[in-house]
């Protein structure tokens, strides 16, 4: 089993012909994702890598029954192709897209969730099941097919910590990148539940980072309804109150947001905290 994501998933492109769009569509074709349709308004008609391209994400769906969607459109364009996906009826929406205006997010994240959508991002890498899917642009070569669950903030730190799993005989149920803007379509707490429930996965793996208190939010869920085993990482730890460390949502404000109250957190909700990214796997098998 998988968790969002499944051998069903029919995945749209939307931006299938800029570069980021028919790179990576071919890397989600060769990871084993049903990738069959792309929307660019005015190229319908076109192919890329044999998808054939649609001028509405509508007509797509139309046409190929495609039920999830990756958004690769530049930043202020990104509130409109999420809104045309939500309107065509998709399930599921991946926008990778980032440095989407603050006020745009929080218009269609607030849409996506009253139609019940489920919206990863934006300024995400996305989400992947070995074996199965995935949709977004997280490496095909990191993964292996197993029981642990990992639900990140921090791209970059997902693929390493992923990688060092992989490379310890340690395989991933499912891997959810959340995205580190202020205002994301989904949190660590929806996905929490989602792995709680999945009988395939295990063990969980939480990757957080300073600002916000999403990761106080997880400690106080996990500790309420989370019966499987945690690990985690929280990054940031010597960042300075009120520096932004590259995403929108990782900055100490006022503080709060610390990366010592979240490992403070999360370790009174029994989870077991990394100092080390490498450190997570020898945690997981401990």
């Amino acid at each position: 089993m998988a968790v969002i994501i499944d051998s069903e998933t029919k995945v749209v492109v939307q931006g299938i012909t800029g570069y980021q769009g028919t790179y990576h569509t071919q890397a989600m074709m060769d990871f084993g994702t049903k990738v069959v349709a792309g929307v660019t308004p005015g190229k319908g008609g076109q192919e890329v890598h044999g998808v054939p391209v649609f001028d509405t994400v509508d007509e797509a769906v139309e046409r190929t029954g495609a039920n999830a969607s990756c958004v690769f459109v530049p930043a202020p364009f990104t509130k409109s192709a999420v809104l045309e996906a939500v309107d065509a009826g998709i399930g599921t929406i991946v926008a990778v897209t980032e440095h989407v205006p603050i006020h745009d997010a929080i218009q269609f994240v607030a849409v996506a969730r009253a139609r019940g959508v489920t919206l990863i991002g934006p300024n995400c890498p996305g989400l992947g099941t070995p074996g199965v899917a995935k949709i977004g642009i997280l490496p095909n070569k990191i993964f292996s097919k197993g029981d642990v669950g990992v639900v990140s903030r921090s791209g970059t730190l997902t693929y390493e910590i992923v990688n060092a799993m992989s490379e310890s005989g340690i395989g991933q149920s499912t891997c959810v990148g959340i995205g580190g803007d202020r205002i994301p379509g989904t949190g660590f707490v929806d996905v929490l539940k989602l792995f709680q429930e999945e009988s395939e996965t295990k063990r969980i793996v939480l990757v957080g980072e300073i600002g916000g208190t999403a990761e106080e939010d997880a400690a106080e869920f996990i500790k309420e309804e989370v019966t499987k085993p945690v690990v985690a990482y929280i990054a940031g730890r010597t960042a300075p109150p009120g520096k932004r460390m590259g995403h929108a949502g990782a900055i100490i404000a006022r503080g709060r947001g610390t990366a010592s109250s979240k490992m403070k957190a999360l370790e009174t909700a029994g989870v077991k905290v990394a100092k080390l990214p490498t450190d997570v796997p020898d945690l997981i098998n401990g």
